[in-house]
């Protein structure tokens, strides 16, 4: 599973505070030659190294001084004489690559490896609404030589809101090697889910292409014309509530497309509770979609041994699993 910038955009957030102190001030007197000029007109001749838009980011952001009072508006005209002071602030995308110190919950790491239990909420690498406070953040400032990495070892990724287990590779001889292990699809990797409906007793598989909806740019959808996807779906539990069915499942990968359980079990009439985006409705104290990445299994990148990871789920989706296992034993 991976997280797509695109359903993380927020076009109300705002890409332009300082991500540190070092930020450059320019100043300079209005020309007789530009009295009447924009002011991000005139912004453009004072840094032009930077685009009218990012610049008129910057007046809206209350980054721009005229005459010693902050102005908000680009369109401002300008008198001859005034004085103009910008506060340089780079472009977000400029600082997305910067270490964070943001706490990473470390299941194991050694010399090529580090395995981590991402929680919900945490997007895994920078876009669009999220240039700063990722998962790639951390590493940086957790393992400084991770930027001179491809993604600073990110080999795959975890929606914003699933949970759970995801690799990292430290050297580029490890980031290669585990690529290619996931490219040959000899990663396991198992994810627990909440789903509606009575999902068969039988374990099943998946096998839908997927690709960009081509109704919604934040959504996937099965296309023939996709990459090939596969699941394995085995259930663990069924549970009748007063809201419908509940099925607890185990979903194996054999692929890792973007949103790829999620969209193969809605496909199915078995969308994931709480998952809103593919269908899902709220349910049993949920607040994200009930997804996490239980179990990780590879061989090591530089050793060859195979290695095998779990983790419990969180809180939220541990209670919510609990309660379909309790009432599963009252469910014909």
């Amino acid at each position: 599973m991976v997280d797509t910038p695109a359903s993380d955009f927020d076009p109300a957030a705002d890409d332009t505070e300082p991500g540190d102190d070092a930020i450059e001030t320019r100043r300079a007197a209005v020309a007789p030659g530009q009295h009447g000029q924009r002011l991000d007109k005139l912004l453009t001749t004072l840094a032009p190294e930077f685009s009218r838009s990012h610049l008129q980011a910057l007046v809206e952001a209350g980054h721009v001084q005229v005459q010693g009072a902050v102005r908000t508006t680009p369109a401002q005209r300008l008198k001859a004489g005034w004085t103009v002071e910008v506060a340089l602030v780079p472009p977000a995308h400029e600082r997305a690559f910067a270490p964070e110190a943001i706490a990473l919950d470390v299941v194991y790491e050694d010399a090529d490896l580090l395995v981590l239990n991402k929680p919900a909420g945490l997007v895994v690498h920078p876009a669009a609404g999220n240039w700063s406070g990722t998962l790639l953040n951390g590493l940086l400032a957790h393992h400084p030589a991770s930027a001179t990495l491809p993604r600073a070892g990110i080999v795959h990724r975890l929606d914003k809101d699933t949970s759970g287990l995801l690799v990292v590779g430290k050297t580029l001889q490890s980031v290669t090697a585990l690529v290619r292990a996931i490219a040959a699809r000899e990663v396991q990797r198992e994810y627990q889910a909440l789903v509606h409906g009575r999902v068969p007793s039988q374990p099943f598989r998946i096998d839908a292409p997927l690709a960009r909806d081509p109704q919604s740019r934040v959504k996937m959808a099965v296309v023939g014309s996709g990459k090939p996807a596969q699941t394995d779906v085995s259930r663990v539990a069924l549970a009748e509530f007063d809201e419908g069915a509940v099925s607890a499942v185990r979903c194996k990968l054999h692929t890792g497309r973007t949103h790829q359980i999620r969209v193969h079990m809605a496909t199915r009439g078995h969308a994931l509770l709480s998952d809103a985006l593919y269908g899902g409705r709220p349910g049993l104290g949920l607040t994200r979609q009930a997804l996490h990445a239980a179990r990780l299994g590879c061989a090591h990148p530089a050793g060859g041994q195979p290695m095998l990871f779990e983790a419990a789920p969180p809180a939220d989706l541990a209670r919510a699993w609990q309660q379909v296992i309790e009432a599963s034993a009252k469910t014909p």
